[in-house]
């Protein structure tokens, strides 16, 4: 599959519609994610290992005659409508969806004024809301895709200056969510989360069949390692929103500071410039005692540094080797590490997530954790039996050369761990387990554009 900057600018050059009395219309498929791990990492410079998922937006821009934005959601009931003149006027409550929209609309317009088009556009959705699979993110992606193929403006600059792989613009829409510049594209407001790119990087950037390893500021493709045949990704949807707007954002934004608070002080105690903690520590052997002075007694601080360190400079790539390896159980002992390190760390684990990961872990997940931005949200367990890579007999002993009834069987399997998974989670969590949910998933490619009558 080509990438998304070349599809954005084969689009610009040929445009697919014959009759050009009609409108233009641009449509494309863009997943939520598994952030298998790298809790809170992308912000500080520190790494990930990740999936896009074959659940995801459709979001279907059709171009209107003026420059008015209308923009409606399959999931909420009241539509957006902005002047593309004026998009700041009217904003949306705290809350709304459409501060999502606004956010993208007129960070565009600040970067490339007077390009947007007005539209008519439509999302629908197969992904999970509020449920930690960047289910927000994959928004602000979606319509900045349809919005930019729609202008476009991928072949020009500032837009060429700035951007010229699918990890920069990954960057740079997080930057549009988060309000910061990226480059000469300056920024604004965003939607008020204090996060890195981590999501839109997997978003954009996610392959088929693997795990891709990221770091960040600036992005950095360093891994990529298969999921073998015959495993499969189980979410538990926890019935707990993991909301990003509203009173949530001041616990998401605790722990963000948190990391912005060390670099601070060390800025101040060694008069350097590194801005991030991933930065801080790459000066030197010694920066790590200096860290833990500067933190000090300051038990929140001290937290967050040392599950940092050990996310972002050990489980990572150690996780990443082990599955590269085929050790499972490794796998499983580093995942259990990230868990506990969001608990006692970052804090931002509740009951019903850390009960959904033991539960896992106890039905024989080969590894399981919550993910996302915490404090409600999901848990993603591995599970299945790999099939071996040469066609051999797999660990059950199964004929290997059969790959689809080896994959057959394996969604069985993971179907029914789901089952037991979520009644187990029901007794002991009633109410929330009412509103919970589970689905059987595998890495599925990054955003696309579909033809118009898909």
């Amino acid at each position: 599959m080509s990438t998304v900057l070349e599809q954005l600018r084969r689009e610009a050059e040929e445009p697919t519609h014959a009759d050009w009395s009609s409108p233009r219309t641009a449509t494309w498929f863009v997943p939520g994610r598994i952030e298998v791990l790298g809790k809170h990492t992308d912000y500080a410079g520190g790494r990930s290992l990740l999936a896009a998922v074959d659940l995801g937006h459709t979001v279907r821009a059709v171009e209107r005659t003026d420059r008015e934005l209308h923009v409606t959601s399959a999931l909420a009931g009241d539509p957006v409508v902005v002047d593309l003149d004026a998009p700041a006027r009217h904003p949306s409550p705290p809350g709304h969806w459409g501060g999502y929209v606004r956010t993208v609309v007129e960070r565009l317009e600040t970067n490339f004024p007077g390009r947007l088009r007005g539209a008519e556009v439509h999302v629908t959705s197969t992904l999970p809301l509020a449920a930690g699979m960047s289910s927000s993110s994959a928004l602000v992606v979606g319509l900045a895709l349809a919005l930019l193929d729609l202008a476009g403006v991928a072949d020009e600059p500032p837009f060429t200056t700035e951007i010229t792989t699918d990890e920069q613009l990954g960057e740079y829409l997080g930057c549009v969510e988060n309000g910061q510049s990226f480059g000469s594209l300056a920024g604004d407001h965003g939607v008020g989360t204090f996060g890195g790119s981590e999501d839109h990087t997997a978003i954009l950037c996610g392959v088929e069949g693997a795990l891709v390893q990221y770091s960040f500021c600036p992005v950095r493709r360093e891994r990529e390692v298969a999921l073998p045949a015959g495993l499969s990704l189980v979410v538990a949807v926890s019935g707990v929103d993991a909301e990003k707007t509203g009173a949530a954002l001041a616990d998401y934004n605790r722990i963000s500071l948190a990391a912005r608070e060390i670099v601070t002080r060390w800025q101040q105690a060694t008069g350097r410039t590194e801005s991030t903690l991933a930065d801080a520590l790459a000066t030197g052997p010694a920066a790590l005692s200096r860290l833990r002075e500067l933190v000090g007694e300051d038990s929140p601080l001290t937290g967050r540094l040392e599950q940092f360190v050990a996310e972002s400079e050990r489980i990572v790539p150690a996780a990443a080797l082990a599955l590269e390896d085929g050790d499972l159980e490794e796998l499983g002992s580093l995942v259990d590490e990230s868990q506990a390190g969001a608990e006692t760390g970052l804090g931002n684990q509740i009951p019903e997530t850390v009960r959904l990961q033991r539960l896992a872990r106890e039905l024989g997940a080969h590894a399981a954790s919550a993910f996302g931005a915490g404090f409600g949200g999901s848990v993603w367990a591995l599970v299945g039996r790999p099939e071996a890579p040469d066609g051999a007999a797999g660990a059950d002993g199964a004929d290997g050369a059969d790959g689809a009834q080896a994959e057959e069987s394996a969604e069985e399997s993971a179907e029914q761990f789901a089952r037991r998974w979520l009644a187990a989670y029901r007794e002991e969590f009633p109410e929330a387990g009412a509103r919970a949910t589970t689905l059987v998933t595998r890495p599925g490619p990054g955003a696309h554009r579909l033809d118009p009558e898909e």
